[in-house]
């Protein structure tokens, strides 16, 4: 009789354990699926609507400047970008350009293409759809007045956007481009390092981000010869894209 207890017992103690055990799993599993839904939305969501490279299988790749600041250096940059007869991609402020209408013009002049970095440089990743399509209207409208030209690439300040940021883009003609690359020029004033991160491992499609600073004007012209040597073609960001 004490024996039928003892077995009674251990097998009571064996299903509640295996019942206990049953409950956690289903418990994490369903912790885990949630959890991977959740990251896997977030994700497509990050890059819904938006362009990071272009063909990989080709050899072009396109130096992308961003300006709001560092004018001095501008004109720097120009001049390396002709001797070697480049053209890139211009992504402008609005409050920049109707502060440097000369340079600008410059800039299209010399067959650059010219896009969009907004008008004040807002992070566009906090704006209501109003508030982006205001932002990206204004700068269009400035540049149009004084270059005569529709621009068709849009490069949110730090990267920034929200549904509300593509949508307001597609609306008003833009595509929303971001980058492949980033020498984060901005931050870090070494040369040396700002090379690397610009060529280090290039390939075709490749958008390389950067700003009219003093270290990337001393990174530029090695920065050209490297895509060179290694057969690549520096050209704007619309015909890395295949746009044109």
């Amino acid at each position: 009789m004490k024996y039928l207890k003892n077995e009674k017992l251990f097998v009571h103690v064996i299903c509640n354990v295996a019942i206990f055990a049953a409950i956690c799993v289903c418990v994490l599993s369903g912790f885990l699926i949630r959890k991977n839904n959740t990251v896997s939305t977030a994700t497509n969501s990050e890059y819904n609507g938006t362009i990071y490279a272009g063909d990989k299988n080709s050899n072009n790749v396109s130096l992308m400047i961003n300006v709001y600041w560092g004018t001095e250096y501008v004109e720097m940059m120009l001049e390396i970008l002709q001797k070697y007869n480049i053209k890139t991609t211009f992504f402008i402020g609005g409050t920049w350009a109707e502060e440097n209408e000369i340079l600008l013009k410059k800039m299209k002049n010399q067959g650059h293409e010219i896009a969009s970095h907004g008008y004040s440089h807002k992070e566009h990743g906090k704006l209501s759809l109003e508030q982006n399509l205001s932002e990206i209207s204004k700068c269009h409208e400035i540049v149009k007045a004084i270059l005569g030209i529709d621009m068709e690439l849009f490069a949110p300040p730090g990267g920034s956007y929200n549904k509300n940021t593509t949508i307001s883009a597609e609306k008003l003609g833009y595509k929303t481009i971001m980058w492949t690359r980033d020498t984060i020029d901005w931050r870090d004033h070494d040369t040396k390092l700002i090379y690397n991160r610009a060529v280090v491992q290039m390939c075709g499609g490749d958008l390389i981000l950067m700003h009219p600073t003093a270290n990337t004007v001393e990174a530029l012209t090695d920065i050209i010869e490297y895509a060179k040597n290694h057969k690549f073609n520096l050209t704007t960001v619309s015909e890395t894209l295949g746009l044109k």
